[in-house]
């Protein structure tokens, strides 16, 4: 989800909700505690150089139960970002703290934001050697089918 539909969603909204991957929703007492820009270069296992920048936001929880985030509030933490580090119009990426700091895609349902896991992936996999993964069939359901011909692929 891109920043600028997240603060279009947040001036529909009073109160700020995030839901976890397992259906927990984030303690209503949270904070955002950063608003900001990741860059990240590096190099794949292939070679090639990339690059990536997202808009991030850090959800933090303590122990002041009678906070409340308001949707304006967020908003108005959100364009102070865009003024000071010039926040362009990215996806957004959400960090909470869970066994260690997890990372999120961002996704709206219903009346609240969805944090969806991320993974991870070879990005070069033609150049490190990478199988391609192979269609896995269950041989007893194969038994009476006379499709499965050499180079088609079922075994």
């Amino acid at each position: 989800m891109k920043l600028s539909e997240v603060v279009s969603i947040l001036h529909e909204m009073d109160q700020v909700q995030f839901v976890l991957p397992n259906g927990a929703l984030v303690p209503a007492h949270f904070h955002v505690t950063e608003v900001g820009r990741i860059q990240r270069e590096f190099i794949d296992c292939g070679g090639q150089v990339r690059r990536e920048s997202y808009i991030n936001f850090q959800l933090w929880e303590a122990d002041d139960f009678d906070h409340r985030l308001g949707a304006s509030k967020l908003i108005g933490v959100i364009k102070k970002a865009q003024e000071v580090i010039a926040l362009q119009d990215e996806q957004v990426e959400v960090e909470y703290q869970g066994a260690s700091i997890e990372r999120y895609d961002l996704e709206m349902e219903g009346s609240v934001f969805h944090l969806r896991a991320k993974t991870t992936n070879c990005l070069a996999p033609d150049k490190c050697g990478v199988p391609k993964e192979k269609i896995r069939v269950n041989i007893a359901q194969l038994s009476n089918d006379t499709s499965c011909k050499p180079g088609s692929g079922c075994c």
